[in-house]
């Protein structure tokens, strides 16, 4: 009797245990076949395409969940992203747990991979993703985000002059914003903001800033960009002016503050170049109260600094003959031997004007002893009229690495021998003046004018040779001859000057491209009397440098 008790015993804790196990097979399965695993798949599909809308509408805070995706999606800019369910399991209670792998992927094809856990509960709308912050990324805090954002490697790049000294450099900014959507009274900000600004930017006036302002209506504009010295200055805090804010930022700026030249854009422009070839990327964590995180990334080395021939001393001297005349004035040196360019200067009026080295604009008559030497020249050789000229360097087309305008190109240079209608630009007009210093030393041979050491200008449309006496001879002498008793004789302290100087009429514009000291200057002016102007930038120049 006992016997048979204890196997009833033991027969029924097995069928008990049996009961148990088959129960929680059936509660937790790896392969739900409820709707769990639809929300699941759902959300992860909506978050892959990222939509930030419907991704939340599967999720039991829709609001808090679209912001925060959203959010997500803007600070990251990956250009795919691929959301993969992992381990889906559902219980019994209504509830489900699962993990989401995400891989981010951006441009240049990095790419940032995290897992994270999250859980879903049937609701009597259906199954619902439980939203918190961390289904994003793990640990991740309410209201915050992740984001993928570029690294630059330090220390940055430095633009050096000939010398080796810095010319340019990275420096701390503040970008003085006025956004008129953000004021009652616009036209009031302006003035307040003007008043503010005088004791450091007096010409950043009240007209100055509405001008700008209505160029782009109902949009910020950046008044001013100051040094963080400038700052200092003011009596009042900008931000204090309403609908205006102070952003920080860097900036490639002149280590001279004396300095300022249109080749800026150029050489920034290749300078960024570099950095863009070196930046790295990051992704962060970040959200109220804690500093940024990093949770993945790469950085490559430091680019190297840039080379180039801008002489400081020239670029001061042309910088105070460009402000000579009240009409817009352009003015280029360049070394006679190596056509490296040594510096250019614009007063405020060519800036306005945006006079560039690379925009070919009417010779008039400065190009007459030229176009003469080379008609001549090409009968003797029996070859075109064209190929003569661009071994001159004129009638090609010149992009100037650091120095070219990085938005337009080149501007196309026409010679016409026949007519007045030969256009040139200072590129091509400074390329003759190199070429015939160097004709007059014996080096029969031109070269493309350069900024940045050991980076070649581009030169097409043609091709730069070697120059004969019979042709270089006759400009020669046509260029003493006006220095010594022609239109250019009255500059002083210009000792050994030879010059070529034209107009295009009484409205200009006006030339002028000497070879003195070593150096080759190229002065372009517009507007009325422009010849004479020339010739007054080339006097200033001539008495400082």
């Amino acid at each position: 009797m006992g016997s048979r008790v204890k196997w009833a015993a033991l027969a029924a804790c097995v069928v008990v245990a049996c009961a148990a196990a088959f129960g929680i097979k059936q509660l937790v399965s790896n392969h739900p076949d409820t709707g769990s695993t639809a929300a699941m798949n759902a959300f992860a599909a909506a978050w892959s395409k990222q939509d930030a809308a419907t991704a939340a509408s599967y999720t039991t805070a829709p609001g808090q969940a679209s912001e925060a995706l959203t959010q997500t999606f803007q600070a990251m800019n990956a250009r795919q992203v691929d959301v993969v369910v992992e381990k889906p399991v559902e219980y019994s209670d209504g509830t489900a747990s699962f993990s989401l792998r995400t891989t981010w992927t951006f441009d240049k094809d990095h790419t940032f991979t995290s897992t994270s856990n999250a859980g879903a509960r049937n609701l009597s709308t259906g199954w619902k993703i439980t939203w918190e912050p961390a289904v994003i990324a793990p640990g991740l805090p309410i209201g915050g985000s992740i984001r993928e954002v570029r690294t630059d490697a330090t220390p940055a790049p430095t633009v050096n002059s000939r010398s080796g000294k810095t010319l340019l450099y990275l420096q701390p900014v503040n970008e003085i914003i006025l956004d008129p959507t953000q004021t009652r009274n616009v036209a009031a900000s302006a003035r307040q903001l003007a008043v503010t600004l005088q004791p450091i930017a007096p010409l950043v006036t009240a007209d100055v800033i509405n001008q700008k302002l209505a160029e782009t209506p109902g949009k910020a504009i950046t008044a001013v960009t100051l040094r963080d010295s400038d700052m200092g200055v003011m009596t009042r805090n900008p931000s204090s002016v309403p609908g205006v804010t102070v952003r920080k930022a860097g900036m490639l700026v002149m280590a001279d503050r004396r300095l300022n030249s249109p080749l800026e854009a150029g050489l920034t422009n290749y300078w960024q170049a570099i950095r863009d070839a070196t930046a790295g990327w990051q992704v962060q964590m970040v959200g109220p109260g804690m500093a940024p995180r990093r949770l993945d990334g790469e950085q490559g080395p430091p680019g190297a600094d840039v080379e180039t021939t801008v002489d400081q001393g020239v670029q001061l001297s042309l910088g105070d003959a460009a402000v000579e005349v009240g009409q817009p004035a352009t003015i280029m040196a360049l070394d006679a031997t190596t056509g490296g360019i040594l510096g250019v200067a614009q007063n405020s009026y060519a800036a306005d004007r945006a006079i560039t080295l690379d925009t070919a604009y009417p010779v008039g008559t400065t190009l007459d002893p030229v176009l003469t030497a080379v008609d001549r020249s090409a009968r003797d050789a029996q070859e075109t009229p064209q190929a003569v000229l661009d071994r001159l360097g004129l009638g090609v087309q010149f992009t100037v690495p650091g120095a070219s305008t990085p938005t337009s190109g080149p501007g196309v240079a026409t010679i016409d021998l026949q007519s007045e209608t030969s256009k040139m630009s200072m590129t091509n007009m400074a390329a003759l003046g190199v070429a015939m210093a160097r004709s007059s030393t014996g080096t029969r041979s031109s070269v493309a004018p350069f900024v940045i050491k050991g980076v070649p200008t581009k030169v097409v449309g043609g091709a730069l040779g070697d120059l004969g006496a019979d042709l270089t001879k006759p400009i020669w002498q046509a260029m003493t001859t006006t220095a010594k008793t022609g239109d250019a004789s009255d500059l002083t302290a210009a000792p050994g000057l030879r010059a070529l100087v034209g107009t295009n009429g009484p409205e200009g514009p006006g030339w002028f491209v000497g070879v003195q000291g070593g150096k080759v200057i190229v002065i372009y002016t517009e507007g009325p009397k422009s010849g004479t102007a020339a010739l007054q930038v080339a006097q200033k120049y001539f008495r400082i440098k």
